[in-house]
Parts: structure tokens; C-alpha cells; sequence
């Protein structure tokens, strides 16, 4: 379903959807079309280039490009399936509004004037797309749906070793590391865990497809939720490849607005976890 979304939901669509002149409605925009559309980093700096270039308001893009590497339908679908229908509706609403409010404060702040006059060459050319398919209507669809299924298979392929590493490790934490241990330094009553856990996670490269399985078994042996959730979120928001591609987009001041957008959405929902769950 989201390698279709992806094929009848082009670069170019999404350009034009954020080009509507409402800040508040184009941020809820961009929030959306960063949640259902799973690009990773590599992906996401081209977009938010080309909505750049298109002249799209800009409370839509940084919406758009804070809601993309933390929210999208794999983790949506992972949080379910690890944590539960709660965690994964506190998880999923609480990003998606810290993405809205980010995008507008930071419009209103007069943030729009840190990005560089920059533009990119090369890039992918074997992505499809809706109007690159030909034939009749219901061939077109057809191909669609042969390509996705294409896409799906090579992504489970490309995911598979990662949630059995995950696996792997959580059975090993499971089997070998104290509890005691990791509820006295990591647990939810210990306040500092879950800011501490977002610094952390920023540097990282995290896969969250490894991570929420090891989530899982973390917090059952005692690690305060929020923690977690707050180390996930660091690592996935604003890992240091993206943050270099990120660097020849936007001014320094720009980055530094950035990654204090991450930390405080890994701080706020790591402790509404604490508290809710």
C-alpha cells in the first residue's frame, strides 16, 4: 500500500499540494504527506529541495521534514504490533502536532530566510512514478500494482535482517542484563533518563526497524518507556547523515533550530510516555 502511494503520489503532486497559501493548512500538509510517505533521508533533502525551489510556503516544508524520518506507516506498523494501540495513537499524535506547531513557529520566527541558495544534479532515475508508466488506464494501474509488489518485497528483504538483529539483541538483553540495573539508571523515575536518552540518540544512526524490537524488551526489563521512545525518536529525527545533507540546504542557525525541534519532541513525548503509559 505505500509502495502504490508512492507510484500515484509524485514528487512533482506533493510540490503542489504544498503550494497552498494557508500556513496553517499547508503545515497540517506537509505533516500528513511527511507521515504517509516513508523517505528516508536521501530522499526527503531532494524533496524539500525541489518544494524549495517550487516556492512552497515554508511552515509546510519543515512539517513535512520533521514528520518524515519519525513518522511514517513502517513505524506506525511496528509500534502496534510491539507496543500496543495507546502507545502507538500517543506516539503518532504527539509527532504529528509537535510537526505542525514546529512548522509554524519557526515560519513565524523568521526562519525561512536561513536557507542557501543551493540546488542539486544527478539523483535517481529509475524511481517510478504514475505518469512515467504507460498504456491503457488499466494497464497503468496494473504496472503500478506489479511494481509495488516488486517494492515491498525488496524493502522486506532490505528490513528482515534488521528486525532479526533486533530480535537477537533484545533476547540477549533479556536473558543476561539485570533488571535492577536497568530500572535504577534508565527507569521512569528517574527524570533525567529521558532527555539524556534524546542527546544521545541525535548522533546516532539509528535503524528504527532494529530499534523498536529491542524497544520492547528494554522497557519490559524496566527501562521507563519514554526513555525509549525519546533515544528512538532522537536517533531517527536527526541522525548525522541527514544533518549533513541538511547542512548544504540551511544556514547554520537553521540546523541549530532543527535538532532542537528533534530534541524537544523526543523530551516531550518521552515524558508524556512516562506519565500515560
Amino acid at each position: 500500500m505505500v509502495a502504490l502511494l508512492q507510484i500515484y503520489v509524485s514528487k512533482e503532486k506533493i510540490q503542489r499540494v504544498l503550494t497552498t497559501p494557508r500556513k496553517t493548512i499547508n503545515s497540517i500538509l506537509g505533516a500528513v504527506l511527511g507521515a504517509v510517505t516513508p523517505f528516508c533521508s536521501c530522499s526527503t533533502v531532494p524533496i524539500l529541495l525541489g518544494l524549495i525551489k517550487s516556492g512552497a510556503p515554508f511552515s509546510g516544508m519543515m512539517s513535512f521534514l520533521l514528520t518524515s524520518p519519525i513518522l511514517n506507516p513502517a513505524i506506525i506498523a511496528l509500534f502496534f504490533t510491539f507496543f500496543g494501540v495507546k502507545a502507538t495513537l500517543l506516539y503518532t499524535g504527539f509527532t504529528f502536532v509537535f510537526a505542525v506547531v514546529a512548522g509554524l513557529v519557526l515560519d513565524k520566527m523568521g526562519f525561512e530566510k536561513e536557507i542557501k541558495n543551493v540546488s542539486i544534479k544527478g539523483g535517481r532515475t529509475d524511481i517510478v512514478t504514475w505518469e512515467s508508466l504507460h498504456g491503457t488506464l488499466g494497464q497503468r494501474h496494473k504496472h503500478a500494482v506489479k511494481f509495488a509488489f516488486k517494492y515491498a518485497l525488496d524493502l522486506f528483504r532490505d528490513v528482515l535482517l534488521f528486525l532479526l538483529m533486533g530480535a537477537s539483541i533484545g533476547a540477549f538483553i533479556y536473558e543476561f542484563v539485570p533488571t535492577d540495573l536497568l530500572g535504577r539508571f534508565a527507569g521512569a523515575n528517574n527524570l533525567w533518563a529521558v532527555p539524556v536518552a534524546a542527546l544521545v540518540g541525535i548522533p546516532m544512526y539509528i535503524r528504527t526497524e532494529t530499534m523498536i524490537p529491542i524497544a520492547s524488551i528494554l522497557i519490559g526489563k524496566g527501562v521507563g518507556s519514554g526513555t525509549m521512545i525519546a533515544l528512538i525518536i532522537g536517533g531517527a529525527g536527526a541522525s548525522i547523515p541527514e544533518v549533513s545533507l541538511l547542512s548544504s540546504i540551511f544556514k547554520k542557525r537553521m540546523i541549530i533550530a532543527f535538532l532542537v525541534c528533534i530534541m524537544l519532541v523526543a523530551i516531550i513525548t518521552g515524558y508524556m510516555f512516562n506519565i500515560l503509559l
